[in-house]
């Protein structure tokens, strides 16, 4: 009975922390050029000039590190869109994507992606990490500032 136990709470620990951890990997396309301007499933239009992908499962906006596994090459896209349609691959990738990850020849290449966090180096920059902005001034603060620099001309 104890021997149960301990193995129901190692496979819950195991359940718990696989997708902290989680990479995936397996085979990757790209959009054909008959696409070009047609809406996503995010109702943002495609365009194979912008570094964004489809996924099944992850929410619209996620950033994605996606990593050649055979030739080492790197490229950060945004997810746009769902798909593939097939089951044999994990991810479509907007054409510029495949281009810097060197698989426009290959058409289909194996890449391993993970979920990609901005961590800012200095805590003292105040940043919205979700949209990774530095925090703007309103007109009213922008004309105060100005207004303060600036001194009347005595003649």
């Amino acid at each position: 009975m104890k021997l149960r136990i301990c193995f129901y709470i190692l496979l819950l620990i195991n359940i718990l922390l696989v997708p902290i951890y989680a990479q995936q990997k397996g085979n990757a396309s790209y959009y054909a050029h008959r696409f070009q301007g047609k809406k996503t499933s995010s109702g943002i239009p495609y365009h194979k000039d912008s570094l964004t992908c489809a996924h099944r499962t992850l929410p619209f906006g996620t950033l994605l590190f996606v990593k050649n596994t055979l030739n080492n090459k790197t490229v950060l896209v945004k997810v746009t869109d769902r798909g593939p349609r097939s089951k044999k691959r994990i991810i479509d990738l907007s054409y510029e994507a495949a281009r810097q990850l060197d698989m426009i020849g290959h058409g289909i290449a194996h890449v391993e992606i993970s979920e990609w966090k901005f961590h800012p180096p200095f805590s003292l920059l105040k940043l919205d990490t979700d949209r990774i902005f530095l925090p703007t001034k309103n007109l009213e603060e922008i004309y105060n500032t100005l207004h303060g620099a600036c001194r009347p001309i005595n003649k």
